[in-house]
């Protein structure tokens, strides 16, 4: 019986440790135990040695109440590993959570049945699945702490756990041994602090000034139709990893053939997104107001203001600013923020053909539409178009077939049965994503290039710059933030100053990355302005 107590303790000790050491399976949601040693299980023990010497027992109230705090901590932590691990950054609890009902109806509307309700049940049964055997590990470790003996082999094993604990802080060493895995606790800590701080207005006094976007003038693309195109999930790692770069290549010549053959020359770079696997608007706000955002906090602060937009920009010069939004499929007030003339969202666009993704639209339909809507009629003042596209959202597949002939598209039946079913035969798999990422790339080439041909005879300049990277599940552990930008234009005093700017000529570009998301819009605005003048001549 003695012997059995303590191999009793010994698996309750360890459980409490392994349930706050976890890490994440990259890429799947699942996990695995590590050998790292927990400093809140070492706590949760001297509290319950704590109160068995002060109120004579731990009484039900106490282990209840540890327990409920010990299942908190457990899923805490694997929210974070699994946030960190598959999503690429933190969780920020006050401003993620908000998203929770659009996830659930994406989720709704792609997801297997079965997947889906083992989710819902799992939403349910997690808690107490959790709870039951931490308060069972809790009970035991309260009723060795009974026995004197036992109460001081306790206090020495969470004592010595601490003191290494302390030890290895202080001294900082790496690799230490032993490690430790880290607390759970100021995860939720750092969360009330975003929450006060945010209470107290002073992250809105921490906004930086705007850049001096009203100097602007774009004599350099004067006339020309200018379109602002971030893509979505394009990373750098569609570069920088071999297998995305060879899947990639051919339809990567062909889009460079299709802007040189239509007489233009694209010139490309890195540079730094502000978000990493998700909320893209982060993306889009820094690069549009010149200002980083990369929280949503921070975008809530800035959204409340009045300031200077690229929108701003182009409408001061006498164009027509145009956000065309697949993905809105509701009221959007932050379109007040960045002055947008006209907002096509969803239901404005009409999409009639057969879903794909998320939200049915494909992009190759949202640009034949928008071309329909604002940019085949002649005359007209030039437009300046917003368009964040959707058809390379996660989990990227099924992906659209591209439709060489753009007038059937905008029809309910833009393919062939046929290609359909191929399309539609390809369901999203979820632990391994990197193909369908390619291959939803591959579509985004392949209506580019397109559309440059049919609109060969027009004056386009084209701003292409990835959102971010794909989650942490095709980017990898550790990738960059870095995403690239392409800029595509008939204009050579465009191509020339954004040459001098870093950028390099072709669709390939070079690391380092030149900057962050916000520090483009100046070199844009400054390269689509009038030439640069030396003392003796006008550089072109």
């Amino acid at each position: 019986m003695e012997k059995l107590r303590w191999a009793m303790l010994a698996i309750a000790l360890a459980l409490m440790n392994a349930s706050l050491t976890f890490v994440n399976v990259w890429p799947t949601p699942g996990v695995r135990l590590t050998w790292n040693l927990s400093v809140e299980a070492a706590l949760f023990v001297l509290a319950i040695v704590g109160a068995r010497s002060w109120l004579g027992v731990p009484t039900r109230a106490v282990l209840r109440s540890l327990g409920v705090l010990l299942s908190l901590l457990v899923v805490g932590r694997y929210v974070d590993v699994t946030t960190r691990s598959l999503y690429g950054r933190d969780i920020n609890l006050y401003w993620d959570l908000r998203l929770m009902p659009d996830v659930g109806a994406m989720l709704a509307f792609v997801a297997q049945p079965w997947l889906l309700a083992a989710t819902l049940a799992g939403a349910v049964l997690v808690p107490l699945l959790v709870y039951v055997p931490v308060r069972w590990a809790l009970g035991r470790v309260a009723d060795a702490a009974d026995d004197p003996r036992a109460r001081r082999a306790l206090t020495a094993l969470a004592g010595g756990v601490l003191m290494l604990f302390i030890t290895e802080s202080v001294h900082a060493r790496e690799p230490a041994v032993p490690h430790f895995a880290e607390p759970v606790m100021p995860v939720y800590v750092r969360e009330a602090r975003q929450f006060a701080y945010e209470m107290t207005g002073a992250g809105l006094r921490a906004l930086p000034p705007p850049p001096p976007i009203h100097d602007a003038d774009l004599a350099g693309v004067k006339g020309a139709d200018v379109f602002l195109i971030f893509i979505e999930s394009y990373g750098a790692v569609s570069w920088d990893r071999p297998q995305f770069a060879k899947a990639l290549s051919a339809s990567r010549t062909r889009l460079d053939d299709d802007i040189s053959d239509t007489g233009r020359e694209v010139v490309s770079a890195f540079i730094e997104s502000p978000t990493f696997g998700g909320e893209s608007w982060l993306a889009h706000v820094s690069l549009i107001s010149g200002t980083e955002v990369r929280d949503e906090d921070t975008n809530q602060r800035l959204m409340a203001q009045h300031r200077e937009t690229m929108v701003s920009a182009f409408s001061r010069q006498g164009y027509r600013t145009v956000a065309v939004m697949p993905g809105l499929q509701h009221a959007w007030p932050q379109g007040r923020f960045y002055g947008f003339d006209e907002i096509y969202g969803a239901s404005r666009l009409d999409y009639r053909g057969p879903p794909f993704g998320w939200w049915d639209i494909t992009d190759q339909f949202t640009v034949a539409r928008l071309d329909a809507l604002a940019i085949a009629s002649q005359p007209r003042a030039p437009v300046f178009v917003f368009f964040p596209t959707i058809s390379t959202h996660t989990p990227f597949t099924p992906t659209p077939p591209y439709q060489a002939d753009w007038a059937r598209v905008l029809t309910p039946t833009p393919y062939d049965r046929a290609e359909l079913t191929r399309a539609w035969s390809q369901p999203p798999d979820w632990l391994n994503m990197g193909p369908g990422y390619a291959q939803s790339l591959d579509y985004v080439h392949a209506w580019l290039g397109g559309y440059l041909r049919l609109r060969r005879d027009r004056d386009f300049v084209m701003i292409l710059v990835g959102d971010h990277q794909p989650p942490a599940a095709v980017s990898g552990e550790q990738a960059s933030w870095d995403v690239p930008v392409h800029v595509i234009a008939s204009h050579r005093t465009v191509v020339d100053q954004l040459l001098r700017h870093g950028f390099t000529r072709g669709l390939t570009p070079q690391h380092p990355a030149l900057g962050k998301m916000n520090e483009l819009l100046p070199t844009l605005l400054g390269a689509f302005g009038r030439p640069v003048v030396t003392s003796d001549k006008v550089e072109r």
